[in-house]
């Protein structure tokens, strides 16, 4: 009788030869422990997905509160550019126009001229050449009182007008000499002479249209009693010497006149300063001589 042989079997994970029961076993077990293994995984996947959902939650509610900190800080910002705009309203200057606008004209005199002088010189020239500036009552004709006309109040403070033109014949210098603040105006006050000046030749002193040098010429070449124009060109034919002071005896400020904004000569910064050069050149020298008279029209 023949004796029965275990059975083997060759497993291809163990490269080797087993017995077929151990073989049975084996697989029973990769069997049972993959079924276990299974297991554990559905029961992890229940415990795991409900993990989820809070992360969810928890970025939502800080995103509604990044927003809510969004929304508060703006508002903050508004309230505080709402103040800032408002406090700048507060500090706003008011400007000339708006002083003046709410006021009435009052004349110019000849304090309100020596005041502007001392104000330029204060910080320029000592004391003592401060006391040299000051002008005597007698270096001023009468101010007009807003009441005249150009004509009606040259007539008043120039009573001996017709001798006087009729005496001068030095040319490159006039006898009288009107300052205002521009071009336009300056046209406007040489047509508001044509009632006084009588033969009396008036002259265009500004700087609109007109060249330097051709004015220079005219002065070279004629005999003109009446000079009308602005600071600027003014000062620059006596720095160039196109125009001397020496037959200089009237000067007359176009002092109470305003512009569209309500501005005088004397507010425009730029006109301001020309002027007062203007005033240096030697019509301030000229009145402390007694040569010059000034008066605010």
């Amino acid at each position: 009788m023949k004796t029965s042989q275990p059975l083997f079997r060759r497993l291809p994970h163990l490269g080797k030869l087993i017995p077929f029961t151990s073989c049975v076993r084996a697989s029973l077990e990769v069997g049972y422990n993959a079924a276990e293994e299974e297991e554990t995984q559905q029961e992890k996947e229940p415990t795991e997905k409900p993990k989820a959902k809070p992360e969810k939650r928890k970025s939502v509610t800080e995103k509604t509160v990044k927003a809510k900190k969004k929304k508060k800080n703006e508002q903050i910002k508004e309230t505080e550019g709402e103040k800032s705009t408002e406090h700048k309203k507060k500090r706003k200057k008011k400007t000339i126009t708006d002083v003046l606008s709410s006021s009435e004209p009052k004349p110019g005199c000849p304090a309100d001229l020596q005041n502007l002088v001392t104000q330029y010189f204060s910080d320029k020239l000592s004391v003592i050449e401060q006391e040299e500036l000051k002008l005597q009552e007698s270096g001023f004709l009468s101010s007009n009182d807003l009441t005249h006309t150009l004509s009606s109040y040259l007539k008043q403070v120039c009573p001996k007008w017709s001798k006087i033109q009729k005496q001068h014949t030095e040319k490159s210098s006039v006898v009288l000499l009107i300052v205002c603040s521009s071009a336009l105006r300056a046209i406007e006050l040489i047509k508001q002479l044509t009632a006084f000046k009588g033969e009396a030749k008036a002259i265009k002193l500004f700087a609109k249209h007109i060249k330097i040098e051709e004015q220079v010429k005219l002065l070279q070449k004629g005999v003109f009693h009446i000079g009308v124009g602005t600071p600027g060109r003014l000062g620059a034919l006596i720095e160039k010497e196109g125009l001397n002071l020496q037959a200089l005896r009237y000067v007359v400020l176009d002092w109470n006149w305003r512009d569209q904004k309500l501005r005088r000569m004397v507010d425009i910064p730029e006109i301001k300063l020309d002027f007062m050069k203007l005033l240096e050149s030697g019509i301030l020298k000229g009145c402390k001589e007694d040569k010059v008279k000034i008066g605010l029209f």
